[in-house]
C-alpha cells in the first residue's frame, strides 16, 4: 500500500468514525464517546499527514507513534461502545477492524523505521571504530 493510498484510507476512517459516532445516542457517555471518538480518529488522518512530510527519520517515528497511539485509542472507544451495548455491534465491528488493520500497520511501520535506524547507526559505529583502529 503506497502513501497516498493509505492517507485515504486513514481519512476514510476518520469520515467513518464521525458518522458513526453521530449515531451514538443523545445521553452523557454518548456524547463524551463522541467527542473522544471524533477526535482521535480525526487525529489518525491528520498525524499520518504530517508524517509523510516529516523532515526526519526521527521526526517521522515520532508521528508514527502519535497515529499509532492514536488509532489504538479509537479502536478502544470502539470497543467500549460494543462493550456498552450503545450501538449494534454489526454496525461497529466493520470500523473497529479497519482501526485494528490500521493499527498494526502503523506499528509495523514505526518498528521498521527504528529497526533500519539502529541497523545504520550500529553500522556507522562500527565504520568509526575500524577507522579508530587503522589511524
Amino acid at each position: 500500500m503506497n502513501q497516498e493510498e493509505l492517507k485515504k484510507r486513514t481519512k476514510d476512517f476518520a469520515h467513518r468514525s464521525i458518522k458513526l459516532s453521530t449515531a451514538l445516542p443523545k445521553t452523557p457517555l454518548g456524547r463524551h464517546i463522541q467527542s473522544q471518538l471524533i477526535r482521535c480518529a480525526t487525529s489518525v488522518a491528520a498525524n499520518y499527514r504530517a508524517a509523510c512530510i516529516a523532515q526526519s527519520k526521527s521526526d517521522f517515528t515520532f508521528k508514527m507513534s502519535i497515529v499509532a497511539e492514536e488509532c489504538d485509542e479509537s479502536c478502544f472507544w470502539l470497543e467500549f461502545i460494543i462493550e456498552e451495548k450503545l450501538l449494534k455491534s454489526n454496525q461497529v465491528l466493520p470500523l473497529l477492524n479497519e482501526g485494528r488493520e490500521l493499527a498494526a500497520i502503523f506499528i509495523a511501520s514505526r518498528k521498521t523505521v527504528r529497526d533500519r535506524s539502529s541497523e545504520f547507526n550500529k553500522s556507522v559505529t562500527e565504520s568509526n571504530e575500524k577507522i579508530a583502529v587503522n589511524s
